[in-house]
């Protein structure tokens, strides 16, 4: 009972602390994109600025609206919560026993089905074309995501995200082998396409022939805006943790000891920030690309994806 009580407390530490970085490093990527186009650009913190203005804003939505669009904001901030609660952010105690691989790219599923389906639920045009573009992704991203981390329980033995972690991390680079730089290639292509950035999505744009997150969104004000960002938010620096920690754990705090636990942090907070500074450079060197040419570059990601799994009872 008490591994059980410590591990919950620190699930919930972890989960508490990935909600309270998601708004700074959406603020990192921003600014260093603004000096990428020699503008002087927002401060770091203003996401959260952002947040505290939309929770005191009121809200306006469509008349076609049922209970769907209203509930959505909760169960998509629900869904990344419970889903990080089972993710090593700087410790390798989590709640692993309520769930594995397969359950956290599941709750992350949950968050695409309940984001579309108030979408469509609007009634507005915008909606209906930013979720069918979402399931076009989405039917290559979720195999790709599953075999990239399924990878890394062949490598490790066991479904478990923190196990995983802990098994690469306490083993040195016993563990390391080739399939494990393809897996982790294909992953960071779903990091990229889940999340909606470049070349997949554009964040900062609301023009028609680009937006797929964003006409999602679209119809939300307020509070319920406030919910839905601060869940993708989330979500990234949750696939920031699982790039992290389950492809590359090293640093991560394997005992529970001050030495170990303030090493974890600052070994996540660098890794989740070198990450964000990689996901900047890429979306300042290179366009969106055309809808119709995304499904190329998710194949080569699934080849990736398959071969890390092929590669490893080859070699």
């Amino acid at each position: 009972m008490s591994d059980l009580f410590l591990d919950l407390t620190f699930s919930l530490l972890q989960t508490l602390f990935m909600l309270a970085l998601a708004p700074l490093i959406i603020g990192i990527i921003r600014k260093v994109k603004a000096k990428f186009q020699r503008r002087r650009g927002p401060s770091i913190i203003q996401p959260y600025y952002d947040l505290a203005k939309l929770f005191h804003k009121g809200s306006s939505q469509s008349s076609t609206v049922s209970w769907v669009f209203h509930i959505a904001p909760y169960v998509c901030l629900g869904a990344v919560l419970v889903a990080s609660l089972m993710v090593p952010f700087f410790i390798t105690n989590t709640l692993g026993v309520i769930g594995d691989l397969i359950v956290v790219v599941y709750l992350l599923a949950m968050v695409r089905f309940f984001m579309t389906l108030a979408a469509l639920d609007t009634g507005s045009a915008f909606g209906g074309m930013g979720s069918s573009r979402e399931m076009m992704i989405s039917a290559i991203v979720e195999p790709t995501m599953l075999l990239a981390i399924f990878t890394m329980a062949l490598i490790t033995g066991t479904t478990i995200l923190s196990d995983i972690s802990f098994n690469l991390a306490s083993t040195g680079l016993d563990l390391v082998h080739p399939s494990l730089f393809l897996a982790a290639a294909a992953f960071f292509v779903c990091l990229m396409a889940e999340n909606a950035r470049v070349p997949f999505d554009n964040p900062a744009t609301h023009l028609e022939l680009t937006m797929v997150h964003e006409a999602m969104v679209l119809e939300y004000s307020g509070k319920s805006l406030a919910i839905m960002e601060l869940a993708s938010w989330t979500k990234l620096v949750l696939f920031a943790a699982l790039m992290a920690n389950v492809f590359f754990p090293w640093g991560i705090a394997t005992e529970v000891t001050a030495q170990a636990i303030i090493m974890g942090i600052v070994a996540i907070l660098g890794k989740v920030v070198l990450i964000a500074l990689v996901i900047a450079v890429i979306e300042s060197s290179m366009a969106k690309m055309r809808l119709f040419r995304l499904p190329n570059l998710l194949t080569v990601a699934f080849t990736l994806a398959l071969l890390g799994v092929l590669s490893y009872y080859i070699l």
